[in-house]
């Protein structure tokens, strides 16, 4: 049985999300359509991510998100695998990070 503010709400299909507007990430079109190692490699660069590879992982989060269920199997594979590859160089980063302010 359907709750009672279940069924009060009608049925539609909007997206959540029709556009996205940012002036901090740059990715070029079509980059969510490559291979896993190239999404990592251009997420992390400075030129698309100005605030470093950690905001790479919060976009390439965010488009996985946004595309729901209508995102093909094998896509959401190749774009699970960027993720994993983008988090070993945040992880890799946050590192330096932390041995250089060792040293000083």
């Amino acid at each position: 049985m359907r709750s009672a503010t279940r069924m009060a709400m009608p049925e539609t299909k909007k997206r959540w999300v029709a556009s996205v507007k940012t002036d901090s990430t740059h990715p070029e079109a079509g980059l969510f359509k490559k291979d896993a190692a190239t999404i990592a490699r251009r997420l992390a660069s400075r030129e698309v991510s100005p605030k470093g590879p950690a905001s790479g992982m919060r976009m390439l989060t965010y488009f996985i998100n946004r595309a729901g269920r209508g995102l093909p199997r094998s896509r959401r594979t190749e774009l699970e695998r960027a993720k994993r590859l983008l988090s070993d160089r945040v992880r890799r980063a946050r590192e330096r990070r932390q041995r250089a302010a060792k040293r000083r």
